[in-house]
């Protein structure tokens, strides 16, 4: 559209977004520099929108209606998706399998309504190598391949134009990272997790992780499949509201 490549914009998102994970695996950044950088990788997808005019500026929300962003969507709610999802994919991680399943789960689900969904046939396949090693303990993705797929998950929601479906598949990762955010702030402590070797337990709920095995002991694949489908119950619904 206009000389604008939407496979191009998703594979630079997809590159800006794992170097800039690269380098916060390598710099250890600060949550208050690491919170604000997927805006940069959100600056391709803005030229995107902005270039393509058949490129809906509203969201449509059941129930409510049809809000018109006009100008500010490209400027103001476009990178605030990519923010928002970046760091929320990223924040929910930390058991084998669990930052790459989730992901792919919200991913498959978005395919399913999406004309363009073969722009994602790549880094599906290549994602859904990483997530088996990743089960199995092979692999651990990092900061790096945590950014890459919740800017790949934004960027694509928005090339599709399937925002609302977006919305209500990362509300599972909204509310970890809300939780996560309120103990850090109320508190000063971040969610821990004990292992007596073969289950996980904690005596807090300042994560989703820690609020399922909250006094209640669990093996990490066992909490792996409750957040999972907890994960694709969402992107279901979703799906069901998109198709609505």
């Amino acid at each position: 559209m206009n000389g604008v490549s939407a496979a191009l914009t998703l594979a630079v998102c997809i590159l800006f977004g794992g170097f800039m994970g690269l380098l916060d695996d390598f710099m250890d950044l600060k949550w208050r520099y690491k919170a604000f950088m997927p805006l940069i990788a959100a600056l391709p997808l803005m030229y995107y929108a902005f270039e393509n005019p058949a490129l809906r500026t509203s969201i449509s929300i059941p129930l409510i209606g049809t809000i018109q962003f006009g100008d500010a969507y490209i400027f103001l709610i476009i990178p605030i998706i990519v923010m928002i999802v970046t760091n929320t994919v990223n924040q929910l991680g930390g058991l084998n399998g669990l930052e790459t399943v989730c992901p792919a789960i919200v991913i498959l689900g978005l395919m399913a309504f999406s004309s363009s969904f073969i722009l994602m046939m790549g880094p599906l396949f290549f994602w859904l190598i990483l997530a088996y090693f990743n089960v199995r303990g092979k692999i651990f993705v990092g900061n790096a391949g945590s950014f890459a797929i919740g800017i790949t998950i934004a960027s694509f929601a928005v090339i599709s134009d399937l925002k609302v479906d977006l919305l209500i598949s990362i509300l599972p990762f909204i509310f970890n990272s809300s939780i996560i955010l309120l103990a850090v702030f109320f508190t000063r402590k971040r969610a821990r997790v004990k292992f007596d070797g073969i289950t996980l337990s904690s005596d807090a709920r300042k994560s989703l992780v820690t609020i399922i095995c909250y006094n209640h002991p669990l093996t990490e694949r066992r909490i792996v499949q409750i957040i999972s489908a907890i994960v694709a119950l969402f992107t279901l619904l979703g799906a069901i509201i998109q198709f609505l």
